[in-house]
Formats: structure tokens, sequence, C-alpha cells
């Protein structure tokens, strides 16, 4: 964020009287907003806490004069998200959005004075805007509202981003519910450590159980490392990608890709294991027995950590040498 001033004002009711002088669109002939992705991830449908989509909103004074404009302290009377789909049939917004607006309250807003060539940032929860309940692609817009929504005929309009969604793992699964070995219990993720789901997972792959280590392994992600199945995928209909889904689980499991990821140890040891609140590395020391000789390699898997629970989603493995 650039240097910038910024002026607190009094606070502003919808229904207080404005100059026409004030409600001149001239007056923000010379501001942009544009806006991008914050750390892009994979988005999926609802819920907005777990698997947010984050867009960074930058406004620039592009004139020669200082640029003032409000801005609520709830953004939502500042600022409008717009989704369409391929078909441009626009989606519907959150409905707190819509309580929010046709509730009768006051409303707190700064004035911001932006001068020549200077920006103000901000970043913003798209899925608080807009309902997204379904995969598919998207474009999005913002508009910004520099007097406020209910003056929303004074608004600015930013570029437009692509946004694909993809289909939630769970909708993207097998039909058949996975169960844990000699018993009718169901398999169900838990809210464990990352170093913990490598270990388990390492551990399912050397008792051949397939369920178990599929478990915390994120397929959608693992399949697109491969740059020519990632093109496929993405123009992939929602059916086409949970059959190519598990597709990739077949060859996994008859060792016809990825042969690294399905290889089984003799024996391992987690080394390291470092992780933020959503991003994660477990590196693991893997031994592999062969007739003559043991080989040795490091594995370091990457995990992300999506509505509580870690996934492994990529890996990389070094060759150590044999023993």
């Amino acid at each position: 964020m650039k240097k910038f001033s910024i002026i607190i004002a009094f606070l502003a009711f919808f229904g207080q009287t404005i100059y026409a002088q004030e409600l001149n669109p001239e007056n923000f002939k010379e501001a942009s907003v544009s806006i991008k992705y914050y750390d892009r991830t994979m988005y999926y449908p609802g819920n907005a806490e777990a698997n947010p989509i984050l867009v960074h909103i930058s406004i620039k004074n592009k004139g020669t004069e200082t640029l003032r404009f409000k801005l609520a302290d709830d953004r939502m009377f500042s600022i409008d998200f717009n989704a369409y789909t391929v078909k441009n049939r626009q989606l519907d917004a959150t409905q707190s959005l819509i309580r929010k607006r046709t509730s009768n309250q006051t409303v707190y807003f700064r004035e911001i004075a932006i001068e020549p060539g200077e920006e103000y940032s901000f970043i913003e929860n798209l899925k608080e805007y807009i309902e997204i309940k379904d995969p598919s692609v998207y474009y999005v817009e913002l508009k910004l509202y520099p007097e406020l929504y209910k003056l929303k005929f004074i608004s600015i309009t930013s570029n437009r981003l692509t946004l694909e969604v993809k289909p939630s793992p769970s909708a993207a699964s097998s039909s058949i519910l996975p169960v844990k070995a000699k018993t009718a219990e169901l398999l169900i993720a838990e809210d464990i450590a990352p170093d913990a789901v490598v270990e388990q997972t390492i551990i399912a792959r050397q008792k051949s159980l397939w369920d178990q280590y599929f478990l915390y392994m994120d397929i959608e992600a693992m399949l697109q490392r491969n740059p020519s199945a990632k093109r496929k995928f993405i123009a992939a209909s929602a059916e086409e990608r949970s059959r190519m889904i598990q597709n990739y689980k077949s060859d996994l499991q008859l060792s016809r890709i990825d042969n690294d990821i399905v290889a089984i140890p003799e024996s391992f040891e987690i080394e390291k294991t470092t992780y933020t609140k959503t991003e994660g590395t477990v590196t693991v020391k893997q031994w592999f027995k062969y007739p003559n000789f043991r080989e040795k390699k490091s594995y370091v898997y990457k995990l992300r950590r999506r509505d509580g629970i870690w996934h492994i989603y990529d890996y990389t493995v070094t060759n150590l040498g044999t023993e």
C-alpha cells in the first residue's frame, strides 16, 4: 500500500441531505479501481469462512488533484461484487448483504484523501457478497461507491477477473463410501496435525489400505500436477472431472503413474514439520528395500488446510543414494 492520507469524518446517515455539487460523478473521473486475487488457491462452492475468495482491491488517483471519497467501516456499504456466468447470468447477493442494506442503521465511514499517483488498498472476501453455489467458470468485477451505497448511481467499475470454482472434494469423490478395513465403520478425516496426516498416509500405503491412503490426499490437486492433465481437467465438465479423478486413483493403485508417491517404503522417519494456519510441509526420509541394496530418499509433502482438515496436495522427491 502506497502512502496516503486519511481524514476521519462524522457519522453518515443514509437519509441525510447532500448538496448537488457533491453528487457529481465527474468528481471521480480520475479515480480507477483494480482487483486481483490475494493469496490465490483452489476455490469451491459455499463455505465463506473455510474457503474464502480473497480479493485485493486498489483505488488509485490518476489525476492531478487530491481525490476524496467516503469509505464505510463495513465495506458492504461501499462496494459491490458482481459475478456472471458464461451465459451472462448474474449471481445472487448473499442474504447477509441483503439484510444489512435493507435494515435501518447508522453507517460509519471515513473520508479518504489520496494524492495524485497514490493509491489505497484493502482486501475483501468475495463469498461474503455473492452466493456461489455451483462449480463453474465465472467473471467477476467490482463496483466502488465513493459516496456510499445509497448513492450507488455514482460508481467506479473495476477490471474483470476470471473465477474458476471447482467441484467440492465430497461431490467429486467416489459414490462408494470408504470404510475401515475389517469393520463397517466409515472412514472420516480428522483434524490432526500435518505430520500425523503424512504418517497415516504412508502407513496406509505400506498396508495397501487404499481408502485410508486417499483419505487425506487432495486427489484433484495431485492430478493437476501434470500440466497436460490440468488443461484437460479445467476444460472438462463436472461429470467428466469426477471420472478423471476416479481414473487417476485407479492408475495410482495400479502404479501406472506417479510411482514415487505410491512406492512402498520399508521404513520411514519424519524429519521436519513446518506449518502456518493454512499451509504446511512435512519432510520425511524413506528407505526402500531391493534384493541387493537399500535406497534412501527424502520426500517433502505439501499440505493445505481446508474445512479444518489437512490434505496432501503436492510433493517432491530427492534421491539420497543407496546403503
